[in-house]
């Protein structure tokens, strides 16, 4: 078996993941990219709002999806491109988290999926102050020309993963896992007859309904409120990016400190006030975003963080948008 994958990237409409309006796909066949897809569509009924936020990031409008099929009906083109290749994707748990949720709330059933998450390898094989897309694609060679297109995307992951296994010398998905000591996570199938839909549609389906879904903290001047350090979830899924990470919050946060703590403990990770040599990972608001890194718009933690990375520290930064795709947060945009 050679290094065979498909690669793949999703854009959103709004803050639901389960709101596709553009999908890249890139297949790998023996290290190599054999062929290349991408489509837009309209997102689910009642889940096909633009978000200013999600609009100012990747730039479709609803106007630019009209007349477009629906994720539902899309589907199964998806679906056969992929076949049934080990998925690829930068924060897998986001772009996963589409397909089901976007299936959910169709009503259409789903098939189980492996899958690698370009993040955690990226965390695990080099050595970046952030892993974000363009940091990780400018490492391995593949830099981005266009963040946030959705066929650009899918290729730069795509081109990560052929790189890390390149460098730990495995032929294939099997055997970089092996070289690494990890277990390749999987995505269930899902049938909506029998099985129960993921707290994302919920809390999506409520908000279509007339009911109430976690609204964004509106901004208070001051000192942010820090909150408890929940101790991290036993039962959370060890694939995922922030599993057994100490994590650290800064700035402004759309859905205020407290809760950002307690979703990071429910995935797994331990939250912590200040930042120490123990963490791992500075999850920075106020609109930060990755390339912040380089102008110099930063907190006093996050210019610490720099600073630790700098002695050889294994820490990273996060933009907000990256965490609350990691933690499938409802209301905020996808904003990576």
């Amino acid at each position: 078996m050679g290094l065979d994958f498909t690669a793949i990237d999703f854009e959103t409409a709004n803050g639901f993941r389960g709101s596709p309006c553009a999908v890249g796909l890139t297949k790998v066949r023996g290290g190599q990219i054999v062929d290349e897809a991408s489509w837009l569509m309209r997102p689910p009924p009642n889940h096909d709002h633009f978000d200013y936020h999600n609009v100012r990031i990747h730039g479709i409008r609803a106007d630019d999806v009209a007349g477009h099929p629906r994720f539902g009906e899309l589907f199964p083109e998806i679906g056969a491109f992929i076949g049934d290749d080990i998925l690829a994707a930068h924060n897998a748990a986001f772009d996963l988290g589409v397909i089901r949720s976007g299936l959910e709330v169709s009503g259409l059933p789903g098939p189980a999926y492996d899958y690698v998450c370009t993040v955690m390898l990226s965390r695990r094989c080099y050595s970046l102050v952030s892993n974000s897309l363009p940091f990780a694609a400018e490492e391995a060679g593949v830099p981005l020309v266009k963040h946030h297109d959705a066929a650009e995307d899918a290729r730069a992951c795509a081109g990560i993963l052929i790189d890390i296994a390149r460098r730990n010398q495995a032929n294939s998905i099997a055997e970089l896992y092996l070289s690494l000591g990890l277990v390749m996570p999987r995505q269930q199938a899902f049938d909506p007859g029998t099985d129960g839909l993921s707290k994302s549609s919920i809390a999506a389906l409520a908000a279509a309904g007339g009911g109430t879904s976690a609204p964004l903290r509106p901004f208070q001047a001051g000192w942010p409120e820090e909150g408890a350090n929940p101790l991290p979830n036993p039962d959370a899924e060890p694939g995922h990016p922030l599993y057994g990470q100490t994590v650290v919050f800064t700035g402004e946060l759309s859905i205020g400190r407290p809760e950002a703590k307690r979703r990071s403990a429910d995935v797994g990770a331990r939250p912590e006030s200040r930042v120490t040599g123990r963490t791992t990972v500075l999850v920075v608001g106020d609109g930060f975003v990755a390339s912040d890194l380089r102008s110099g718009r930063l907190t006093g933690k996050a210019r610490r963080v720099l600073e630790l990375h700098g002695r050889g520290q294994a820490i990273e930064v996060l933009s907000e948008g990256e965490f609350l795709q990691m933690v499938g947060d409802f209301a905020a945009a996808s904003i990576a």
